[in-house]
C-alpha cells in the first residue's frame, strides 16, 4: 500500500498538459505525477525535464533510452520504474522480443554491443555506490559519441530522482506495467511487493 495516495488528476487543473505529455509517453497519467500534485511545480519541473531528456530530436533513440532507464532502475531495485520503462519502451519501438530478452542482454543477439555497453553503464551508474569505472567508461565510449554519453547519463539522472520518489512512497503500480512485470521481468525475480502487485 503506497505510504501517500495518488489525487486524482483534475486536483490541480493547470498540471493537466503535462499530465498529457505522460498520458503520451505511458499511455497513462503515472500514480508518481498524481502524487507529487501535490507540489504542482514540482510537476511543471520535472514535465520540463523530461521533454529535455527524451527530446524527439534525440540522438540517442527514444525506445532505447527507456531500456537504459530499465537498467539504472534495475540497479537501484525500484520495481516501480523497472516496469514502468519498460512499458515505455514498448510504446517506443522496442519490439516484444526484445523485453521478452531484458535479463539476456549480454548474450542475446537482439543486443548490440553497442546497447550492452550503455546497458552496462547503466547499472553502474545507477548502482550506490557508483561503479563507474575507466573500463566501463572506455567502453562506452568506444560506440557512443560524447553528445549521446550526455543523453544517456541524463536518462540515468532522470530515473534516479524516480527511483528514490517511487521506492520511498511505495507508489502503487497500475496495471499495464504490473503485467507486464509478471508477464517478462518475474523470471529475474521481480515481484512488484513493495508497489501493491
Amino acid at each position: 500500500m503506497a505510504f501517500l495516495e495518488p489525487l486524482p488528476p483534475e486536483t490541480t487543473p493547470e498540471l493537466a498538459d503535462t499530465f498529457t505529455q505522460f498520458q503520451n509517453i505511458l499511455g497513462f497519467v503515472p500514480n508518481s505525477l498524481l502524487t507529487m500534485q501535490r507540489k504542482p511545480a514540482m510537476v511543471l519541473g520535472f514535465g520540463v525535464l523530461t521533454k529535455a531528456v527524451m527530446a524527439a530530436d534525440s540522438e540517442v533513440d527514444l525506445g532505447f533510452k527507456r531500456v537504459i532507464a530499465h537498467f539504472c532502475s534495475r540497479a537501484a531495485g525500484c520495481q516501480y520504474c523497472m516496469a514502468h520503462s519498460l512499458a515505455a519502451a514498448k510504446i517506443h519501438g522496442i519490439s516484444d522480443e526484445k523485453v521478452a530478452a531484458i535479463w539476456d542482454y549480454q548474450s542475446s543477439s537482439l543486443y548490440s554491443d553497442a546497447e550492452r555497453a550503455a546497458l552496462d553503464f547503466a547499472l553502474a551508474a545507477g548502482s550506490v555506490p557508483n561503479g563507474v569505472d575507466q573500463e566501463i567508461f572506455d567502453r562506452l565510449r568506444q560506440h557512443w559519441s560524447e553528445n549521446q554519453i550526455v543523453e544517456i547519463l541524463a536518462v540515468v539522472c532522470l530515473y534516479g530522482f524516480l527511483n528514490r520518489w517511487n521506492d520511498s512512497l511505495a507508489t502503487t503500480l497500475e496495471a499495464e506495467p504490473a503485467q507486464l512485470g509478471k508477464d517478462v521481468l518475474a523470471q529475474g525475480g521481480w515481484t512488484g511487493h513493495r508497489h501493491g502487485v
